[in-house]
């Protein structure tokens, strides 16, 4: 899969995974560099705009953006 459009612009890593560099980079090459579709940060992103993706949403949380979503 492609980067993710977002990759840069997303402030999850750099506020919430500051501390756990390990786990930071399983996320992003789950996420950000494989499959964005199974991303919880990108769903919100793509349906509902940036502005509306919770900064405590982690991009393992599917079900809570489809919550947020409405889906």
């Amino acid at each position: 899969m492609a980067e993710c459009p977002a990759i840069g612009k997303c402030p999850f890593f750099s506020d919430k995974m500051a501390g756990m560099p390990v786990m930071a980079s399983q996320y992003k090459k789950r996420y950000c560099l494989g499959d964005n579709r199974t991303c919880a940060r990108w769903t919100v992103r793509t349906l509902l705009g940036p502005a509306a993706v919770p900064v405590d949403l982690f991009p393992s949380q599917l079900d809570r953006a489809r919550s947020i979503a409405g889906a």
